[in-house]
């Protein structure tokens, strides 16, 4: 257990052995029910990738501000490329989270007609290493985050390649933000207020400073600390929803530091891995039971974005 995660290792999953396989299955299941968060080890994630997308990520966000919003396109609801400060705010708030960031989105291969759907990814000409490492980042979490979804199928009776169709070149986001140094009294704004993800799961490359907190079944908050080699791994609300609450998508928040350290940037990569827009996330019939009655009407996952980006304020 790791500062009240549970921790898990991909490796027992990838091992080919049917029972580490299994043991994998059962406890990220377990795990995502009570609190629907995990550490996980032997990830795909290349050390080599993480370093120098985060060294490139301070590079980026240390261009001056009128470099950076030329990278900005208002009329794709920040899909892709720079969204400014205070311009994301959680779910019913109106006060805008203190920072910053960017948006790699999909690559797609083959002539998959879902191409039209999608913008083209934004480069910045003056980092090609940024760029590089972006997409090598994206590729290494999403294939990452494919593995997991496979766990996920078999512990709920799917089968194993349930989601490997409704993902491929599905609508996933790597997300480098920036927190910037707090120079005032925030009034109550924090650096991203409480919320739930949108997507199927959320993969989180250790954060370069802490104060990430998850709401646990007490009520209480609990700080999170990824050790360097693992990833935090979250269920998003489309996954809850397809499990009809079965499984949590468990609201959390990044906090302010202590005034100490208002003066520091805090840098975070979260992966948000969502499917194609066409999945349906009606809920599992496996997932409806005498005690588990239905919860949420039927909708897609594209219908469902959009819907979520309106409320968070990035889509009118």
């Amino acid at each position: 257990m790791e500062a009240g995660i549970p921790s898990i290792d991909l490796n027992d999953f990838l091992s080919g052995d049917t029972q580490r396989k299994e043991k994998f299955v059962q406890e990220l299941g377990r795990a995502y029910e009570e609190i629907g968060f995990v550490a996980v080890k032997g990830h795909l994630l290349t050390d080599d990738t993480s370093n120098t997308l985060y060294q490139q990520v301070q590079n980026f966000f240390n261009l001056p501000l009128d470099k950076k919003v030329t990278f900005e396109d208002p009329e794709i609801a920040g899909q892709r490329g720079y969204v400014g400060f205070g311009k994301e705010h959680a779910k019913g708030r109106s006060e805008g989270d203190l920072k910053e960031f960017w948006h790699f989105g999909q690559t797609v291969e083959g002539d998959d007609p879902i191409r039209s759907e999608y913008p083209e990814n934004i480069f910045v000409p003056e980092l090609p290493a940024f760029n590089e490492f972006g997409i090598k980042a994206y590729k290494q979490l999403e294939e990452t985050g494919k593995h997991m979804l496979r766990a996920i199928a078999l512990y709920l009776g799917l089968d194993e390649f349930y989601f490997d169709a409704k993902i491929k070149n599905g609508n996933s986001i790597l997300r480098p933000i920036h927190y910037p140094p707090i120079t005032n009294e925030p009034k109550s704004a924090v650096r991203a207020a409480e919320h739930e993800d949108i997507n199927l799961i959320t993969l989180l490359m250790g954060a370069s400073a802490e104060g990430l907190e998850v709401l646990n079944k007490q009520g209480e908050w609990v700080a999170i600390t990824a050790l360097p080699e693992q990833l935090v791994v979250n269920v998003g609300d489309m996954l809850q929803r397809l499990t009809n609450n079965k499984l949590k998508s468990t609201t959390h928040r990044v906090v302010n530091p202590p005034r100490e350290k208002w003066g520091t940037s805090r840098f975070s990569i979260p992966f948000f891995l969502h499917p194609r827009s066409e999945m349906r996330l009606d809920c599992l019939e496996s997932c409806v039971t005498s005690s588990y009655q239905l919860h949420y009407e039927p909708i897609s996952a594209g219908e469902y974005l959009n819907e979520r980006l309106r409320e968070i304020g990035l889509k009118k």
